[in-house]
């Protein structure tokens, strides 16, 4: 005789980039297991695969992942984690006041937003008729920087290429049908430093996990501020 199987509640987010309503689920316990198993590994490709397989189980819409910018990945995987594990994240932090006490503070995963910045454009242009139209780092990205904290400084250019979706010149149009990544990464070491800061600038101020934490020192009664921001951050 079969066992009963236990009825998950659904939930609903705001997709940050694009306003969507998207529905998730809890993880269960076989799914949060695959991926501590794949964690504890180190094995990049098995933490990949096994965060794929964890959300594409819990988003119950109809939704491509690697559709999804890096900053809507890190909200949905907030608030999965959230309704999974629990809303209440207990921190310590550092009074930035005198350095040195620590104040308890539970933070409420569900007040978590997405912050974007009103000037924030994907159009950049590099002099009167050159630009770039860019897109966020995507599930890739995701998973190396916020799954695995990676520090990718050094993938720089390779993420920034990655993330090109046309260049133009003038009425000239070239995207990834017409163009390769290693073309796009040549036209970016091409560059001059000015043109290179405007680019990483769409990267520095795109949306961002974020949330600020107004806490009194005991001690010595000012008053400081936290800013929380990027998915590790939360659970720290």
């Amino acid at each position: 005789m079969a066992l009963p199987q236990v009825s998950l509640p659904t939930y609903e987010l705001e997709v940050p980039s694009t306003g969507k309503t998207l529905k998730y689920r809890p993880f269960v316990v076989r799914e949060e297991k695959l991926l501590l198993l794949a964690l504890e590994s180190g094995d990049e490709k098995q933490i990949e695969d096994a965060t794929r397989t964890l959300l594409k189980n819990c988003i119950t819409s109809r939704v491509k992942l690697d559709d999804l910018a890096l900053f809507d990945l890190e909200y949905i995987f907030l608030n999965i984690r959230a309704v999974s594990v629990g809303e209440i994240v207990e921190m310590l932090l550092t009074c930035e006041d005198d350095g040195e006490t620590k104040v308890k503070y539970n933070l409420n995963l569900t007040q978590v937003e997405v912050s974007k910045p009103e000037d924030h454009s994907n159009k950049i242009m590099l002099d009167d008729n050159l630009g770039v139209i860019m897109k966020y780092p995507s599930f890739e990205e995701f998973v190396k920087v916020s799954i695995l904290g990676k520090d990718t400084s050094d993938e720089v250019i390779d993420i920034m290429s990655k993330c090109i979706d046309q260049i133009f010149d003038g009425e000239d149009v070239y995207d990834s049908s017409t163009t390769t990544r290693k073309e796009f990464y040549e036209f970016l070491e091409g560059q001059t430093n000015t043109q290179f800061e405007k680019i990483q600038d769409f990267f520095t101020e795109m949306p961002v996990l974020r949330h600020e934490i107004k806490l009194k020192n005991p001690n010595t009664g000012v008053e400081n501020t936290f800013v929380i921001q990027g998915l590790s951050n939360f659970f720290g």
